[in-house]
């Protein structure tokens, strides 16, 4: 099933179960916090064992693919060549930074504006997003790097997803060359 459609199951599930938990007692209001920071623990342990397989499994196969310009900025995708390395640990720290700011964003609702039932929908939604990652599936699911989880990878975000387009679309090799003719840049030094 879609994760997209599978998130918007668990959070309007987890609405209706927050109506019925009482916040207002602190036991229970630090029950959730302690869910919550348990389930980042969980999610920076699993990135943490990823980069720890990236590093042991240390691949320099080198590939090239088209980055996509920033949407509405006119500009055209500019190749990339990169390893299977650089790239996975690039993946790596995008998704740490998405955990920070999930964290960050969470802090601020919490803390400052005194929301509670979002604790309890970021306790879920964040690990489930973690393990459906494809760094997860490659590095600790062992699936192979064919299809869905080729190099690189598509985007999962909503925009992407409503709009049918790819954060990094699938190789052409016609593409990538006549970029690299016109000097967009992108080619690697090795």
């Amino acid at each position: 099933m879609n994760p997209q459609i599978t998130n918007l199951v668990v959070i309007l599930g987890m609405m209706q179960v927050s109506k019925r938990i009482p916040f207002e007692d602190p036991t229970w209001l630090n029950g959730i916090r302690g869910m919550y920071i348990l389930s980042n623990v969980i999610i920076l342990g699993l990135y943490l064992y990823v980069g720890s397989l990236i590093k042991k499994k240390n691949d320099h196969t080198t590939f090239k693919y088209l980055e996509p310009a920033a949407p509405m900025s006119g500009e055209e995708a500019k190749p990339v060549t990169t390893t299977v390395n650089e790239y996975d640990n690039s993946q790596l720290k995008a998704a740490f930074k998405g955990v920070l700011m999930g964290v960050g964003m969470m802090g601020v609702m919490h803390i400052y504006f005194h929301y509670t039932n979002p604790l309890l929908i970021q306790s879920i939604i964040p690990v489930k997003s973690a393990l459906e990652s494809k760094l997860v599936q490659v590095y600790i699911f062992g699936k192979p790097a064919i299809g869905d989880l080729k190099r690189p990878w598509k985007s999962g975000g909503l925009m992407q997803g409503m709009t049918g387009g790819d954060a990094a679309p699938a190789p052409n090799k016609k593409r990538i060359e006549s970029a690299e003719k016109s000097g967009r840049g992108g080619v690697k030094d090795e």
